[in-house]
């Protein structure tokens, strides 16, 4: 049954006024629809600022006009003359927002051979996050894991792989890896995102050997989709204090830049699981952005570069601690000082008959540490170039190869006195091979040159079918390989008093993974859109930290077995005709290590802090007539296999189920901009038992981070406004 939209069109009367200037704003359920496309009388164009506002001069008693915008069912409706008008578009789930992640080109969700998953701007302004970091906590089969109960380092597994499996990406240049992995997600405010696309599964044939699991592009805001000044500011119970600002000037037709700075205070330090130790670090954090995008006179983009500053005091430890205790032995803290620069953009060669364009990045991180006793000190640098070339071949035929170079650089003080420096240069191929009008072929190769380890081959397949409009299946498959740098992806050698050990001589790991995805539109009762996916991931030399040898140690050792990750993961968006929807996502899986024992047997090792079972849930609903608009969100985790110690710090071995639920209400005020929302997060109020392991006694050898699974921060209740200014209309 295919559901026919209806379109409300919302005229108070059809009294005829004299001719002169028409304003008008378009709307949807969740507030003004920016940057509509609107043609009047089929020859004048015009398009909709960031609220759905627009003007006219009208000459005519009959207005003909066709709006458009992505998402949204497109309107054509005829009208006599008004002086202001309001235009209500329905949603319509059938449509196909763009995306670029899969491919490295622009198509839309359904033309993808590879699965994406968005999180638009509305996600992010109707959910109470703050950053990167907590939006995606919310996706289905996307998880938090916290490695340190006191500094608060965390990472993100998507299906069951960690977080280094991960590459995440601004605007399609890698930005986050090794060292910024432990903190660096937390630095990226919302308010610089337009959206986040989520691959789940390998794409290292594109992006390289970090794209193992999985791909998080988070694509900014375009200049010109920008009010020329926004503001957000929102507190929380807990002291929580976190504010923003942008400012988007057009300069000339052909240059725009967009300022943003973005803070975040908490110096409030709770213990309510009574350990003496602070339940969330407490946080002094700056991000400072700025982008400029050069038009030609034909406004076609020629250069877009941006730049972030970063900086972050945090602190986790015993609550009698000061500064001046720092690094000594009496009170234990962790104090991390992180300094981050980035540069990134893209150069688009004004060649008529070749698509050429070049991406670049270059970045530092920088961190001064001390945990406990323990000072770190490390520095990681990261220069990448991505030529990029793209062409269609006949009618059936896009080819886009590459050239990518890489050179990495690490120091750090250990007594290992770590220090790497690696050019990775690397070629690929991609040809998207459209087979018949309802089968795509994806296929794709790429050449990574290591200086350990020589040339590493990584192969991509991505088959997709169309049963019908609203039917598609899809088949990837792609190798993955990664070289480990492992002072950079795992801290517990230096919080708590464990020490590592290095087993052998530590190989790269080398996967295959597999998934089968089958997505359905509907529209029964309103229209909505299911999918399900069955995912397989097979590791080779999967290099495996063991907590279970020695509570003193954490030995780092080549997996002489085999690893696997599999599952299924199931999705539900539907919209009903009244402005109620709702997103359902569960996620099974099976994620261990097969070993041989010390018998000879083989044994099933399961993987620690991964559930077996996992929920996403989320509901919006809009009362027009208030302009209110009401959003709840959460995430369901089943029990994890959690670590294990010797008597008398005996600690259950399974966590508990649990949930985590947020609230949010927002307030608009229409015609000056402004928006006033509040709420709550983790309204069930659930948190996890102490974290850590022997707090009485934080120098000795029985002390341990590692046994964090859950919430550690209460209920909290947050007020908000959000304010944007408009530029004048031309």
């Amino acid at each position: 049954m295919r559901l026919v939209f209806s379109i409300a069109l919302i005229l108070s009367s059809f009294t005829l006024f004299s001719q002169g200037n028409v304003t008008g704003r378009i709307i949807s359920e969740t507030g003004g629809i920016g940057f509509a496309k609107i043609l009047i009388n089929k020859e004048q164009g015009i398009i909709a600022d960031a609220n759905g506002n627009f003007s006219f001069t009208s000459d005519s008693d009959s207005i003909h006009l066709r709006i458009s915008a992505t998402g949204y069912t497109t309107l054509d409706t005829s009208l006599l003359w008004k002086n202001e008008i309001i235009i209500n578009l329905i949603p319509n789930i059938f449509s196909d927002p763009v995306v670029v992640t899969g491919t490295m080109r622009e198509m839309t969700i359904s033309e993808s051979p590879v699965k994406i998953e968005v999180l638009n701007n509305s996600f992010f302004r109707l959910n109470p996050v703050n950053n990167v970091m907590e939006a995606v906590n919310l996706v289905n089969g996307v998880q938090e894991v916290v490695a340190c109960g006191v500094c608060g380092t965390n990472d993100i597994h998507i299906n069951g792989m960690e977080g280094v499996y991960t590459l995440v990406m601004v605007d399609g240049m890698p930005s986050i890896s090794g060292l910024s992995s432990l903190y660096g997600l937390n630095g990226i405010p919302e308010s610089i995102i337009d959206r986040v696309e989520i691959i789940k599964g390998p794409a290292s044939t594109l992006y390289g050997t970090e794209a193992v699991g999985g791909v998080i592009n988070i694509i900014t805001k375009p200049n010109a989709n920008l009010p020329l000044l926004e503001i957000n500011s929102n507190a929380t119970t807990h002291q929580e204090y976190r504010g923003s600002i942008g400012f988007a000037p057009r300069l000339t037709d052909q240059i725009s830049t967009a300022l943003g700075a973005d803070v975040y205070y908490n110096q409030f330090a709770v213990d309510d699981n009574l350990d003496n130790f602070t339940d969330f670090t407490l946080n002094e954090r700056i991000s400072l952005f700025n982008r400029w995008t050069f038009r030609n006179k034909k406004n076609e983009t020629v250069l877009k570069i941006a730049g972030r500053y970063y900086q972050e005091d945090r602190f986790g430890g015993e609550l009698q601690w000061t500064p001046e205790f720092l690094g000594g032995d009496s009170i234990y803290g962790e104090s991390i000082i992180t300094q981050r620069w980035e540069v990134f953009g893209t150069y688009f060669f004004p060649f008529k008959k070749v698509n050429l364009k070049l991406d670049f990045s270059a970045n530092q991180h920088f961190q001064d540490a001390t945990y406990g006793e323990t000072n770190y000190v490390g520095r990681q640098e990261i220069y990448f170039a991505n030529l990029i070339w793209q062409e269609q071949i006949k009618e059936r035929h896009f080819i886009t190869s590459g050239l990518t170079n890489r050179y990495q650089v690490y120091e750090d003080n250990t007594e290992s006195a770590t220090q790497s420096y690696q050019y990775i240069p690397a070629i690929f191929i991609q040809d998207e091979f459209k087979w018949t009008e309802n089968i795509d072929l994806l296929t794709g190769a790429r050449l990574d040159y290591h200086e350990n380890h020589g040339l590493i081959f990584s192969p991509r397949v991505n088959l997709k079918t169309n049963f019908t409009k609203f039917s598609t299946l899809r088949l990837n498959y792609g190798t993955g390989f990664r070289q480990v740098n492992l002072f950079t992806e795992d801290h517990a050698f230096i919080t708590g008093s464990r020490d590592v050990v290095l087993g052998e001589s530590l190989n790269p790991e080398q996967s295959h993974n597999f998934t089968l995805d089958f997505n359905q539109t509907y529209g029964i009762l309103g229209a909505g859109n299911f999918s399900a996916d069955i995912f397989y991931t097979y590791f080779t030399n999967k290099i495996i930290p063991d907590y279970e040898q020695n509570p003193n140690l954490i030995v780092y050792e080549n997996l002489d077995g085999i690893s696997i990750t599999q599952g299924i993961s199931l999705i539900l968006n539907h919209s009903f005709e009244f402005p109620l929807s709702l997103r359902f996502g569960a996620t099974f899986m099976d994620v261990f290590e097969r070993n041989e024992n010390a018998d000879g047997e083989m044994e099933k090792i399961p993987q620690l802090f991964t559930p077996n079972f996992s929920g996403s849930f989320g509901a919006n609903y809009n009362w027009k007539k208030a302009q209110l608009q009401f959003s709840v969100s959460g995430k369901i985790n089943g029990p994890m296999e959690l670590p294990t110690y010797d008597p008398p710090f005996e600690r259950p071995d399974m966590s508990p189920w649990y949930t985590l639920m947020n609230l949010q209400i927002t307030k608009q005020f229409e015609g000056i901009g402004l928006e006033l929302y509040g709420g709550a997060k983790n309204l069930l109020n659930f948190t996890q038992i102490s974290p850590l392991i022997n707090p009485a006694e934080p120098f000795s050898d029985e002390f341990d981070t590692a046994y964090a699974f859950g919430p550690m921060q209460t209920r909290r209740y947050f007020i908000g406004l959000r304010w944007s200014l408009q530029r004048s209309k031309k």
